[in-house]
């Protein structure tokens, strides 16, 4: 991707370390221009007497960054990052330490323009040596998946565990996850040269997907389309399981579900700003914003808003509309039915055996076998797949193919010449409950 802006996303739960190494690159003499992505900065700290202005959304640094808190959805903060991208060379992405990186690395590959800008270089995990362990026992989502997602994962504290304990621990790590480069480091000073450009994610395209897949963990979790003739309508709710709920109003032009799929990724930009609070009786007058719905105080709730002409709206919702028995009532006290809806992937529930398990089969493997088993395995199993990568050889190819996919996204590339070496497939999968058995057995059955 040439003159895209590479992007290192930093991730590592409470107290692992995050902020000091972040510190470290920004105060460090590299001859870097680095435009930094603070989630919640306000909370986290960075050394103030390198801020030159905290009041503004994004501010420059006195080594020539630039740094910007996450108050809105990161598509936004990003589109607005790379119209000043004559003024840094790269970004750096520190999310809080209870985030899953997960929907952070799909945004590079699922919104068109972002992908456009930026290119995923790679994913960097610190974990407390001295404390992860209780996480990993406690099989905390968030630990596993940060470690799940690392392209290299550093071993922060170093220095309050032994080196036996050092060598446990990341030999655990690594049966979690095989293809991450691990350092060990006291007060977070790994060697910052193989931190950046590290490569993990340079991909030249990503293999298109049925939208249902590639959607990430949209702040609403429902979305429906009715065709309405001009008249007075009002939306009725009941109490739930949350004092309000954020709602918005869209207009288009089509009564299908894929409308509602297309419509969602500008509809999440608006959902990531600043709603409007209404409470019961007020009216919804504009499509195209965010409101928060107030419910509290009483058994039943209601919210108007009229339509001038025929149109069909489109509405999406925080919560599923059975949460708050949601209704659409016209002028005549007529419920009104959607004819079109989808119930969005707004969170993933998951057992919590994550593993890796990697595979090395020599010989050719056939390309509409591999192609479909990949299309089957990642329809049933790509929510739970953390990531994946390998290099292997297909019939007909002179040279490597490179392989890697985020959850439901699977992209790959053309590598160099196997030459004399005899073509070797190996593949490494992340992810939750895989059975090591079939995964081998399947690929076996798709060599040439």
């Amino acid at each position: 991707m040439p003159n895209s802006i590479p992007v290192t996303v930093l991730t590592g739960f409470l107290g692992s370390g995050k902020t000091t190494l972040l510190n470290r690159i920004l105060s460090e003499e590299h001859g870097l221009r680095i435009a930094v992505i603070e989630n919640e900065f306000g909370e986290i700290g960075i050394d103030q007497d390198l801020v030159i202005n905290a009041d503004e959304e994004v501010f420059e640094m006195n080594n020539g960054c630039i740094c910007c808190t996450v108050r809105g959805d990161l598509i936004r903060i990003l589109g607005e990052l790379a119209e000043r991208k004559d003024k840094f060379d790269r970004v750096i992405l520190e999310t809080t330490g209870m985030a899953d990186p997960g929907p952070v690395a799909q945004t590079f590959f699922v919104d068109e323009k972002i992908s456009e800008q930026y290119e995923l270089d790679g994913i960097i995990t610190l974990v407390d040596a001295k404390h992860v362990n209780k996480h990993l026992d406690d099989s905390t989502d968030e630990v596993m998946a940060q470690v799940a997602f690392a392209d290299r994962i550093i071993l922060n504290k170093a220095d309050l565990i032994t080196e036996d304990d050092m060598t446990s621990l990341k030999k655990r790590l690594q049966e979690i996850n095989q293809m991450a480069g691990f350092y060990s480091a006291t007060m977070a000073n790994a060697p910052i040269a193989e931190l950046l450009d590290i490569g993990g994610f340079n991909l030249e395209r990503a293999v298109d997907m049925k939208p249902g897949f590639l959607e990430p963990e949209y702040p609403f979790e429902w979305g429906g389309i009715w065709p309405l003739p001009a008249g007075h309508y009002r939306f009725q709710l009941a109490n739930g399981p949350d004092p309000d709920m954020a709602i918005l109003l869209a207009d288009v032009s089509d009564v299908s579900e894929s409308a509602v799929l297309t419509q969602a990724e500008s509809v999440f930009v608006e959902f990531s700003k600043t709603a409007d609070l209404l409470s019961h009786g007020q009216t919804i007058a504009q499509t195209g914003k965010c409101y928060r719905l107030q419910l509290e105080g009483q058994e039943m709730y209601e919210f108007n808003f009229d339509t001038e002409a025929p149109q069909e709206i489109a509405v999406f919702s925080q919560h599923t509309p059975e949460e708050f028995k949601m209704k659409l009532l016209n002028q005549d006290d007529t419920e009104c039915h959607p004819l079109a809806e989808h119930y969005f992937n707004a969170g993933h529930e998951h057992d919590d055996a994550v593993s890796s398990v990697a595979i090395e089969l020599p010989g050719l493997l056939d390309m509409d076998k591999i192609n479909a088993w990949l299309s089957q395995f990642l329809q049933e199993k790509g929510v739970d797949i953390y990531r994946m990568k390998g290099v292997v050889g297909v019939k007909g190819e002179s040279c490597q193919i490179v392989f890697q996919g985020v959850h439901m996204i699977f992209g790959s590339q053309v590598g160099k010449p196997w030459g004399d070496q005899q073509p070797v497939n190996r593949m490494v999968f992340i992810g939750k409950e895989l059975d090591e058995r079939f995964i081998k057995s399947s690929l076996k059955r798709c060599l040439h």
